[in-house]
């Protein structure tokens, strides 16, 4: 493969969506050949099972089920658009890859992470990112910004020490692959935060 995989992390709120949409701009302004997508989703039979997973009347759904659906819905999206966009030479950018399943199903619902990183291994495919971002925010800052969106999903829905341990594995990811994660303080307004992430990026991808 030759593409570039860059994936943008972090807790509700944290504006990974909208500092994706300013990278794939400017990186398309420079000629880049650009694929934006999001997990769960980005294929039809991912976006059906996204609609599953966040549908806030799914009460029910059991965290194993949980966690299965979003490895489900990923591979689907790595056989159908991320690889082979990989293989065409296309950097692709994607709101939540698999550190969030770790995060959220592997801490936020306290599954064994040996299970959460066996079942990576067999969604992906070995397709990992080249350079993944995690957008940190205090939890309570970033719940707030989502509420103001409005319609809460079901995984805003769940209570804050959730959340909490959900940011929590996402700063140990970080400390543990320091030369694949990267932490940036999304706190920062929206304009700041778009230039420490192209730099980022650009040390990756190289020159225009």
């Amino acid at each position: 493969m030759n593409g570039v995989f860059i994936t943008l992390e972090g807790v509700e709120g944290c504006g990974k969506t909208t500092q994706m949409t300013l990278l794939g701009q400017r990186l398309e302004a420079e000629g880049r050949r650009v694929l934006r997508t999001r997990e769960p989703g980005g294929t039809p039979i991912a976006e059906t099972i996204r609609g599953i997973l966040l549908d806030p009347a799914n009460t029910a759904l059991c965290p194993v089920a949980e966690l299965l659906l979003y490895e489900a819905a990923r591979a689907q999206h790595v056989a159908e658009r991320i690889q082979p966009a990989l293989e065409a030479g296309t950097i692709v950018l994607c709101d939540r890859f698999a550190d969030s399943t770790t995060a959220y199903q592997g801490a936020g619902r306290v599954l064994p992470r040996d299970t959460v990183l066996n079942l990576h291994r067999v969604a992906t495919g070995g397709v990992w990112p080249d350079l993944t971002i995690v957008f940190d925010v205090p939890v309570a800052m970033g719940l707030e910004r989502a509420a103001a969106v409005g319609h809460r999903d079901r995984i805003e829905c769940e209570p804050v020490e959730f959340h909490e341990r959900v940011r929590a594995e996402f700063l140990r990811i970080a400390e543990a692959e320091p030369e694949r994660v990267k932490v940036v303080d999304a706190a920062q307004p929206p304009e700041a935060v778009a230039e420490v992430v192209y730099e980022l990026v650009r040390a990756i991808v190289g020159q225009p």
